[in-house]
């Protein structure tokens, strides 16, 4: 397949996603365009529109976001649902205004209905009420995929979007309250570990069943949705495989050498009971996943034992 060239700007590269794009698109022959925080405020329009007029890339990689788990979603909707919308609004916006002829942007999964048929096609977008604890950031990717398909309808640019299944990898966000499931139950079981803690608590009943993608994976499919002439205006990327929680905590117990009892905590939330995507539409066009689960979590689980022993464990 032709390698990727021109100018592609990646937004949020400091993040688990972007970076993980950054990597894939060193194997291509394109400059890569980034910016930190402090370069550029995201959700500033008027900033926004300056950085696209200037630096005029010739294709976006929309990774910026502000995430967290179904502790923080619940937590912060307001935060969760206009945070994501100004940053998204304002750079598809600026990136039409510049003359951008292709933008990738990301979502979620959490996009679908919490009780949406298994598994989870495209069309089931906006056919039943959404999972509560995180509605407002559901809703803001909704509003950023909608608006590139409104712009490519209207305007004829080649705006699309891609919807991940729960990811992890190298770089991710360690928090003990606020991140995402894997990392939270890394980090839980290998502090158990040094502890020699005799059982380890896991959030909910354990019975909501996820699937999860490595996100060395997650940047490759997004390059090769890229290198697509008419790709669709959405679709999943996953791995098409899901487990429960309980499985998943004994997976990572496992791969962090835990011995330990694990403990369910029915008093806290289980989220949407199941979650796993479809992924006929992206097999068809030509991509698949490469990183099984067992795989990635033990890659993971090394990178976050040099990070902790650096002192760069991210837990923000």
């Amino acid at each position: 397949m032709t390698r990727l060239s021109g100018k592609i700007y990646v937004a949020g590269h400091r993040g688990m996603v972007g970076s993980a794009v950054c990597r894939r698109l060193a194997n291509e022959s394109c400059e890569v365009l980034t910016a930190t925080r402090d370069e550029l405020n995201l959700t500033d329009p008027d900033a926004v529109r300056q950085f696209y007029r200037e630096h005029k890339p010739d294709a976006v990689i929309f990774a910026a976001a502000k995430v967290g788990g179904v502790l923080a979603n619940n937590t912060f909707p307001v935060e969760f649902l206009s945070d994501n919308v100004m940053m998204s609004v304002a750079s598809i916006q600026a990136a039409y205004e510049a003359g951008v002829g292709r933008f990738l942007f990301l979502g979620s999964t959490c996009i679908y209905p919490r009780d949406c048929g298994q598994p989870i096609v495209e069309d089931s977008l906006l056919s039943g009420p959404l999972e509560k604890t995180n509605e407002a950031y559901a809703l803001a990717k909704i509003c950023g995929l909608k608006l590139c398909e409104y712009y490519r309808r209207q305007h004829g640019v080649l705006f699309h979007s891609a919807m991940p299944t729960n990811l992890y990898g190298p770089g991710d966000n360690y928090h003990p309250e606020h991140s995402h499931v894997l990392p939270a139950l890394i980090r839980r079981f290998h502090e158990a570990n040094q502890g020699n803690d005799s059982e380890v608590v896991i959030w909910g009943t354990g019975t909501p069943r996820r699937e999860f993608l490595y996100v060395d994976d997650l940047a490759d499919a997004l390059v090769f949705l890229l290198k697509q002439s008419d790709p669709p205006d959405w679709v999943n990327v996953g791995t098409g495989v899901d487990l429960s929680i309980l499985e998943l905590a004994s997976l990572v117990a496992r791969t962090v050498g835990y011995a330990g009892d694990i403990v369910t905590d029915p008093h806290r939330p289980d989220g949407t009971p199941v979650k796993c995507t479809d992924m006929s539409r992206l097999h068809a066009i030509g991509w698949k996943h490469r990183v099984e689960l067992t795989e990635g979590l033990k890659t993971t689980y090394e990178h976050y034992l040099r990070e902790v022993a650096s002192g760069q464990v991210r837990s923000v």
